[in-house]
């Protein structure tokens, strides 16, 4: 079972840690949760909640070129939050952030806005072979529109990307480069910033898909020198409904709008309208001011803890969970990559996945059975599902016993 206190080398109590997440003390079929479907959607924690009802019940409030004092301050605490986004990322400019509903939300607006004025009919579009659908349907849909076709760089047994073929499928007719940081499906951890230098050695822009990479792990844009990167807020601590695109400044300046309405505009005429500049021209309407704003609680949560002191902790659990589950006779790890975040997806040789997953359930632990918004990546592999079970820096070592207990007893019934 775990330690008593779990604590980093840095010093850091994730034991005190997990105690600001009130969702953690609850029963669940009369048993204590066992949270670990965090790639899914991670928990928050109780200052977040309480910031954003501290919005409600006292700043509510329309934002932007509003005069009175509830707008002002409305106005001022949502924009705080893209300082905040800018400082976490290391982006150069705060106005390279572009505020979304999540990454699903901001990748359409890349293909779109981007696709709209860049791809043009014969050129490629470039995926890795592991993508989230949400990486992967919306380049199809543009690559539709425009005549484009899109190309799969092949992933090996272990889930790395094979990088040979990768290079050769690097040419002058590659419009983008769109690629996972971390995959939600297998855990695996691309080499992005040495993808994005080969890309970039043939002027080719990457969009990076950060879902599953920022909650867990440090991440610096301009050490990356990605063009694009996406995030969700709900995956680190955050509220549902929000999200960041970032984009380098003078890409998003030649990029047109991506919806029409209030805000993004600067002129309006029958005739003709024109534009506010980035990042409001792609910020259309009211936007989601409460978890906006309680976003930039979260990222102040997350900085005090320390994203480095995440890693590390997080890495230990991974480690742990990794030997536990090998130790179980039947079990197979799909996702072996050198380098993986926090994401253990698991199938046994008899028992279907959502078999595991409702029997789990009943235990009080929750995981996430199914293909993951990965079809292709279950088919790599394949499987028609895994389970799979995710990591937080609030988990800890008896979580992971739970979870291998669990399992053993599912198998015991099935046998």
């Amino acid at each position: 079972m775990a330690e008593a206190a779990t604590k980093s080398k840095m010093n850091v109590n994730f034991d005190r840690i997990r105690d600001q997440f009130p969702v953690l003390t609850q029963q669940v079929k009369d048993q204590p949760l066992v949270y670990l479907d965090n790639a899914a959607s991670s928990q928050m924690p109780a200052r977040v909640a309480d910031r954003i009802d501290a919005y409600h019940r006292n700043e509510h409030a329309n934002v932007h070129r509003g005069i009175h004092t509830l707008s002002q301050k409305a106005t001022d605490a949502y924009e705080s939050t893209r300082e905040k986004v800018q400082q976490f990322i290391n982006a150069e400019h705060k106005d390279e952030i572009i505020f979304t509903t999540g990454t699903t939300d901001s990748i359409n607006l890349v293909t779109n806005s981007f696709g709209d004025r860049f791809i043009d009919e014969g050129d490629e579009i470039l995926l890795s072979e592991i993508e989230h659908h949400a990486n992967i349907v919306p380049w199809q849909m543009i690559a539709e529109r425009k005549g484009a076709e899109v190309r799969v760089i092949p992933v090996d047994d272990n889930g790395d990307i094979i990088w040979d073929k990768f290079v050769k499928l690097l040419s002058d007719r590659t419009a983008i480069l769109a690629v996972g940081h971390v995959s939600n499906a297998l855990g695996t951890v691309h080499p992005i910033k040495r993808m994005i230098t080969e890309a970039h050695k043939q002027d080719v822009p990457v969009l990076v898909d950060g879902a599953q990479a920022v909650p867990h792990t440090p991440v610096d844009v301009q050490d990356l020198d990605a063009d694009f990167y996406a995030f969700s807020a709900h995956k680190m601590c955050g509220p549902t409904g929000f999200g960041i695109l970032y984009g380098k400044k003078k890409i998003l300046d030649e990029m047109p709008p991506y919806r029409g309405g209030g805000d993004m505009i600067d002129k309006v005429f029958f005739e003709e309208t024109t534009y506010n500049i980035t990042p409001h021209k792609f910020e259309a309407g009211t936007p989601p001011i409460a978890v906006g704003i309680g976003f930039g609680e979260t990222i102040s949560f997350l900085n005090e803890i320390g994203m480095e002191n995440i890693a590390q902790y997080e890495q230990e659990l991974l480690e742990y969970g990794t030997a536990q589950l090998e130790s179980i006779d039947g079990i197979r790890i799909i996702g072996t990559a050198k380098e993986k975040a926090s994401v253990l997806s698991f199938v046994h040789q008899d028992i279907h996945a959502t078999d595991i997953g409702t029997i789990l359930d009943q235990q009080g632990i929750a995981i996430r059975t199914g293909h993951h918004c990965a079809q292709p990546t279950m088919r790599r592999f394949n499987v028609s599902a895994t389970a799979r079970a995710s990591l937080s820096f609030y988990n800890n070592k008896e979580d992971i016993d739970r979870l291998a207990a669990g399992i053993k007893k599912a198998i015991s019934m099935f046998e």
